[in-house]
Formats: C-alpha cells, structure tokens, sequence
C-alpha cells in the first residue's frame, strides 16, 4: 500500500517562475511585444553587411593591372583608381556616420515607442501589478537594446573594418583617412560606446518626460550635440606630437595634422593663420619671420594615437551612459518609489 504525498503549491511553483530570474518575464515580453522592430533591425544588419560585400565583390571583378586598384602601369607615378575602386570609397568614407545614426536611432526607439508611450498610455500599470517591479521593468527595457545594439554594431564594425581594408592597402592610405569624422566612429569601439549612451539617453528622457514624441525628440538632439562636439572637439582627447624643423617638413602618410606655424627664439609658437589676413599685402612666410619667427613646428596626431583617441573617446561616452542610466531609475523611483 503506497501513500501519496501531495506537494507544497509554493514551494513547487516558485523554482519555476524565477528561474529565469527577476527580468527574465519582462524580457520574454518586451521581445514579443516589439518584433517587428526586431527583425527591421535584423534586415538593417543584413543589408549593411551586405552593402559591403557587394562592393568588395565589385572591386574585385573590375579590371585593373596592380593589386592596389590602380589602372595605370604599376609603380609608375601616375595612380588612375577603377570606377569600382572610386565608388567603394565614395560610399565606405560615410560608414560610420552610418553607424551613428543607427545608434541614435536606437536611442530614439527607446525614448518612444519603448519606453515613453508605456508611460504616457499606462500600460506600465499592467506589468507593475503583476509582480514586477519598476526598477526591473526598466531594467529590462534598458538591457533588450543594449545587447542587441552592441551585438549588431559589432557585426557591422568588424566588416567595415574588412571592407575598408578591402578598398585600399592599410588603413591609412589613399582617400580614407583614419580620423575623418565619416570613418573613425565606426572602425573601433566608440561606435559601442554611442550605442549604449543612445539606450541611456533615451530611458532618461522618455521617464523624465513621459511623452512618445517628444522624449523621442529630445534624445535625439542630445545625440546630435554630443556627436557633433566629440567630432569637432575628438583631436583635444589626446595629447598631440609636436615636431620640431629648420624647415617646413611634410606629414608622414597616415598623419591627423591639427596645428603647424613657426617658433620664435623663446619658443613661443606662432600659429599661420594669424597672417593669413596680412597675405594680401604680405607674404605669410615674411610675416612670421617679422613676429620673430625662426624655425617650424607641427601638432599632429600619428597613426599610432588611433588606439588612444578610440579608448578615450569610448570612456567618455561609457561614463556619459552611467550618469543616464543612473539618473534615470533615480527619477523613476522619485515618482514611482
């Protein structure tokens, strides 16, 4: 004769509602709820890979006599790029302001349609009733975009590192140049960077402000100022190298000029432009020399400042992200506890 022993409701059904854990029911959710935003992402990363894969392919089946792309005799002086060749570079050298629109628009996804139209419709009070928490519920909206935006971005850096290396014969030669604001965010890590402050600008201005179209226009212009001073601002994030000359001496292949001029006996620098205005009564050579000037210098930052300015550029953005993510659930707590 065998007894059955009836098993404790609580005790049986609580492994399985966490195991997941705290987030893991307003993940499964969010990902149902938002889909279609799912895969039009999905169909963005297929189709920039894509860009760049048919433009390696391109250039690879036009005809040309040197491996660099050239259609002239190689090694002569005269360097006559395929029309393959000029196009691939026309639409790579604007690849990652490509990039950073996309992250913005993450960013603008997240204010909006993620975040802020639960908010301003009440649909938030659905999910908090069932047994999660705020803090939570915005966990998740945060961590859903950040993945996704870091994992594709990824993708998308690694082959447009490929493409551009595909283009030409390093990645500081020919049209391209490293440090072009249309270029340098998105070969390195700062385009991550962007991504998770676009997901942390958005959660802030859409609790904050709790309107769809208008959190969503917000983090955008906050997007915007922040691309545009860190593009404007990017060389000042390093120190630069200063080259000394008895004579004007030309930038290495690969180099960022920022400032050049001469130097008087005292070291002082003197900077061209400031005789650019007397050039039409003056040469500007004569009017540095007549200010004291009696040898050149040059700021500029090498190829090997490419690294730094990267790294630098990624830890601003990162912390940036911090201070919004962290404000963020600060307002949500004040005015939800």
């Amino acid at each position: 004769m065998s007894t059955l022993t009836p098993a404790k409701p609580d005790a049986a059904r609580a492994p399985a509602t966490d195991a997941g854990g705290p987030l893991h029911g307003p993940v499964r959710v969010l990902l149902r709820l938002h889909r279609k935003a799912l895969w039009g992402g999905a169909a963005v990363l297929v189709l920039g890979v894509g860009i760049v894969v048919a433009l390696h392919l391109w250039m690879a089946s036009s005809k040309v006599l040197c491996a660099d792309g050239d259609t002239t005799t190689c090694g002569d002086d005269i360097f006559v790029s395929s029309y393959a060749h000029t196009s691939a570079e026309g639409f790579l050298a604007d690849g990652g302001t490509a990039m950073l629109f996309l992250a913005a628009f993450v960013g603008v996804f997240v204010a909006g349609p993620l975040i802020a139209r639960e908010l301003e419709s009440g649909a938030f009070r659905l999910a908090w009733a069932q047994s999660v928490s705020p803090a939570h519920w915005l966990a998740a909206r945060l961590a859903v975009p950040a993945t996704l935006a870091v994992t594709g971005l990824t993708v998308l850096v690694i082959v447009y590192r490929w493409g551009l290396w595909s283009v030409r014969d390093g990645l500081y030669s020919s049209g391209i140049r490293w440090h072009s604001n249309g270029v340098f965010p998105g070969t390195g890590p700062a385009i991550l960077g962007y991504s998770l402050l676009a997901v942390a600008v958005g959660a802030l201005c859409a609790v904050v402000i709790r309107r769809t179209l208008l959190s969503a226009s917000v983090t955008a212009l906050v997007l915007g100022a922040v691309g545009v001073g860190l593009g404007t601002r990017r060389y000042e994030l390093w120190p630069v190298t200063v080259r000394r000359s008895t004579e004007i001496t030309n930038y290495a292949p690969g180099d960022w000029p920022i400032e050049s001029g001469m130097l008087t006996a005292s070291g002082e620098k003197l900077y061209w432009q400031d005789c650019f205005a007397s050039a039409m009564t003056q040469d500007v050579t004569a009017c540095m020399h007549d200010r004291g000037g009696i040898g050149y210098f040059s700021e500029y930052h090498p190829a090997s400042h490419y690294w730094p300015l990267q790294l630098v550029e990624t830890g601003v953005l990162l912390a940036l992200a911090a201070l919004a993510v962290y404000a963020a659930f600060r307002v949500l707590r004040r005015l939800h506890g």
